[in-house]
This record gives C-alpha cells, sequence and structure tokens, in this order.
C-alpha cells in the first residue's frame, strides 16, 4: 500500500506493507538510520522518534499508524542543544543508545522545560545504555534542562 508521512517537517510517500514497523519503514525505505534496532519489543529506547511530539519507540509502532502525524527522527533535530550537550559532556560510548536518548530529552525538555529530578528520572527510564555508567548523560541533561551551557 502507498502511504504518506510527514518525517522532518517533509511529505514522502512510501510502499509498505500493512505489518511493516515505522522503525524499518524509516530506515529501510526513507534511509533514516538515526533510529536504531535494538531489542524490537520497547525494552531499550534505542528505537526512539517523536510522534506529535512525544517520545515513541517506533518498533513498537505500525508505519501506517504515523499517517497524519508528524514524525521527527534525530536527522530532524540539526544540532539541537541535547545533541550539542551529549557532544560537550561526552555522554556516550558507543553511540548506539545515544539518538534515543536525545530523542526523549529533546522531548521532555519540549513538555517541561523545568522538569525536577524525579521527571527527568522518569522519562529517562524507557532508555538503556549498556556501554555508560549513565554519569555522563545525566551530565547532559542537567546542561539541558538547567540551561547551562558552560
Amino acid at each position: 500500500m502507498e502511504l504518506e508521512l510527514e518525517v522532518n517537517g517533509e511529505r514522502r510517500t512510501v510502499h509498505v506493507r500493512p505489518a511493516d514497523l515505522l522503525l524499518d519503514t524509516l530506515r529501510d525505505r526513507l534511509g533514516l538510520t538515526g533510529a536504531k534496532p535494538g531489542c524490537r519489543n520497547g525494552d531499550c529506547g534505542t528505537c526512539t522518534v517523536i510522534v506529535d511530539g512525544m517520545p515513541m519507540k517506533s518498533c513498537l509502532m505500525l508505519a501506517i499508524e504515523a499517517a497524519g502525524r508528524a514524525v521527527v527522527t534525530i536527522e530532524g533535530l540539526k544540532d539541537s542543544p541535547v545533541q550539542r550537550a551529549f557532544v560537550e559532556r561526552f555522554a556516550f560510548q558507543c553511540g548506539y543508545c545515544t539518538p534515543g536518548f536525545i530523542m526523549n530529552i529533546h522531548a521532555l525538555a519540549q513538555h517541561h522545560p523545568d522538569a525536577d529530578e524525579t521527571t527527568v528520572r522518569d522519562w529517562l527510564q524507557s532508555n538503556i545504555c549498556r556501554c555508560t555508567g549513565y554519569a555522563e548523560i545525566r551530565e547532559a541533561v542537567a546542561s539541558v534542562m538547567n540551561g547551562k551551557r558552560d
């Protein structure tokens, strides 16, 4: 079936099967490989994208469910404050989970710019990093949420 999606502010037409996941459609049909296949069951968050302003695990969403909705991938952020904070704070090692964290934190900052530590922790529970101790990730998040750009 032919499907029209709005991805990163652009209307894109793709051919999908009704059972195709948004993750696979973004990667295989649109060439947007920032969302990563990790667990493919919603546990790790490496595939997180923003759908209508909210973080969504694209491995849990069918492509046809994204029709008529605004999808933003890591490629659509273009040097956001969260991306800069991750670079400045060295908040990554292998980098596989990084796009998912950035998408989740970007949405958090949009919805809860004054989020307290509990809210930040709640939002970050949906993302897993197997390489770090999370200290640098927490520092990057704090710098964005507190407006620190030192």
